[in-house]
């Protein structure tokens, strides 16, 4: 197995994507391949950081966009966040996610926290 390289183009940068994806979908990973993904989101993280404008989003568009990605509904998220009605206060922004919720969210999604802040 190749080990990850700094990235410095958008086919590299694919290419890093596909393989991390391949890594995240395996149901049981080797220590080695653990720390390959972990490196894999780092050097990910640095190249788009340089060469990709990222708009701040609010932790419920974000949750929104990885419902609509997962075609979940308010009530696959309802034992994750406490219940449908909170949920649905969640998401009508009337509510705030706490650090709970969010690091729940982060497992189930398997992102950083930090995307929901």
């Amino acid at each position: 197995m190749r080990s990850p390289k700094l990235i410095s183009s958008a086919r590299q940068h694919e290419a890093s994507i596909s393989r991390l994806l391949e890594l995240q979908r395996k149901a049981h990973r080797t220590a080695e391949e653990t720390q390959t993904a972990k490196l894999l989101i780092v050097l990910i993280a640095d190249y788009e950081a340089k060469y990709f404008k990222i708009e701040r989003v609010s932790g419920v568009e974000v949750l929104k966009e990885l419902m609509a990605a997962n075609g979940l509904r308010q009530k696959d998220l309802a034992d994750d966040l406490g219940g449908e009605s909170i949920v649905s206060l969640i998401l009508k922004e009337k509510r705030q996610l706490n650090r709970q919720q969010m690091e729940k969210l982060s497992h189930r999604f398997h992102l950083s926290p930090a995307v929901f802040f």
